[in-house]
């Protein structure tokens, strides 16, 4: 379907996404060990992010060839005059909106207790494959103990221990005969693909409509009344450009209090699919948690980011020094990204949101010579000796441009366990202050050299 607002040629087509498994479950029944050992060594490995302020509650992984988004939705905890049932019922809500395949966690050693009972009601009504398994049976007496949670009405429980490994190949096996197969949809634009993202009631609607130059989208100020993300496919000075808007159409119905899990689930998948991110954050509170948590999995991800600070009109009697002091001190993992101060409501700053987005995307398209990269590594590396560990010492033997969207590297060493995170870093400096590549992402990939070329580069340290 499309159709022109305001002279601009605007279309909708379907998404195509990861299926996204959820880890939910009461406090302390081990979700969170449970999560880094599915996306530990012996799945893919995802870098851990200096400067977020939050542990993470997804990343990507591969199941049996099979991409997958990974969430762990944090533990149901019961403080004084809380409601247990209340938060067991937002917090499987939440896991059941979103999620493909639900793992639903509980504790052997624990037995069967209400609060399990209360997500096992809800889950056994969802809809959804529920994966029920029963961790910390750490030896034999434990794992024979299983059986008793056949009585939540879920069936076969797997007896796993994410501390000790037990159990692991069982559990994902499990998961992915559970899997959707990939969803039939229209043919994603060709051209740079731009994802709106951010917490509730930023503005992300708000700044579509701006754009676009129409009511594309449906502006609440209640946060979270929407559940789509949709697609808008548009004319910018000739070029076509894809809006990934995870705020998308309004749906009424009761807002509960598992809409900041929702939106964080919406924005991984449409960061996902995207190039650059436009992360909406609200001038009023400056630089939230979450704001942090989003612009985490954009790097994660390697994508593009251009931070939108939108509501600039209700603190525009501020200096934007102390507002870029925060960001700097929030995002300084990110500081390659440009920010902009906008007003999606006044139109303030609007403008330059695209052709910013679409200057971060050029710089995911530049491909560089091998020659040039590997010379100025050669003098990086002279500038600043390698880190050793012992009596060995990494070495880089060449590197090259491997691929571009994002800009990838490739560093042939003597041994890439000697890449210290640090060194790392320094390399990308050294890239980014000769290339640029503002506002991007950079993906480093450390491979051992062949014998051959080691032994040519002297053979010491290999």
């Amino acid at each position: 379907m499309t159709w022109s607002v305001g002279g601009v040629i605007v279309a909708e087509s379907e998404q195509i996404m990861k299926p996204v498994v959820a880890i939910v479950g009461r406090a302390n029944v081990g979700k969170s060990t449970l999560f880094n050992r599915l996306i530990g060594a012996p799945l893919a490995i995802v870098e851990d992010l200096p400067g977020t302020t939050r542990d993470r509650v997804f990343a990507d992984t591969s199941w049996e060839g099979c991409e997958v988004a990974l969430v762990d939705t944090g533990g149901l905890e019961t403080r004084p005059g809380s409601s247990l049932i209340q938060k067991v019922k937002d917090q499987v809500e939440a896991a059941i909106a979103e999620a493909d395949v639900i793992v639903f966690l509980v504790d052997v050693r624990d037995g069967v207790i209400a609060a399990d009972q209360e997500i096992a009601q809800r889950l056994r009504v969802c809809k959804k494959p529920v994966v029920l398994v029963a961790n910390k049976a750490d030896n034999a007496t434990l794992e024979s103990q299983v059986a008793d949670f056949y009585q939540l009405g879920l069936g076969t429980p797997l007896a796993v221990s994410a501390h000790h490994i037990r159990g692991m190949d069982n559990l994902l096996s499990r998961v992915a005969s559970l899997l959707p197969q990939t969803t039939p949809g229209a043919v994603d634009s060709e051209g740079p693909k731009l994802a709106i993202v951010g917490r509730p009631n930023v503005g992300k609607s708000m700044l579509l409509n701006s754009i676009v130059g129409g009511e594309r989208a449906i502006v609440d100020q209640v946060p979270g009344t929407t559940r789509d993300a949709v697609d808008t496919v548009f004319q910018h000075g000739g070029q076509e450009l894809l809006l990934i808007d995870t705020a998308g159409v309004r749906r009424r119905g009761r807002v509960g209090a598992g809409v900041e899990y929702y939106s964080l689930i919406r924005a991984l998948r449409a960061i996902n699919r995207c190039d650059v991110a436009l992360l909406v954050a609200d001038a009023t509170e400056f630089i939230t948690a979450q704001d942090v948590h989003i612009a985490g999995y954009i790097k994660q991800a390697c994508k593009g980011m251009v931070l939108v600070v939108n509501k600039w009109d209700l603190v525009s009697g501020q200096p934007k020094e102390g507002y870029a002091e925060q960001i700097e001190q929030r995002l300084k993992f990110i500081s390659h990204a440009p920010a902009l101060y906008v007003s999606a409501k006044l139109g303030w700053g609007v403008d330059d949101v695209i052709p910013k987005a679409l200057g971060v995307w050029q710089e995911r398209q530049k491909q560089l010579p091998a020659s040039v990269i590997d010379g100025l590594i050669r003098d990086a590396v002279m500038a600043h000796a390698p880190p050793r560990k012992g009596h060995k010492r990494l070495q880089v033997l060449r590197a090259y441009q491997a691929g571009i969207n994002p800009p990838s590297f490739a560093f042939l060493v003597n041994d890439p366990t000697l890449v210290h995170f640090s060194y790392q870093r320094y390399l990308e400096n050294r890239l980014r202050q000769t290339f640029g590549f503002s506002g991007t992402s950079l993906k480093l990939l450390f491979k051992k050299a062949s014998s051959k070329r080691r032994q040519r580069a002297g053979g010491k340290g290999a």
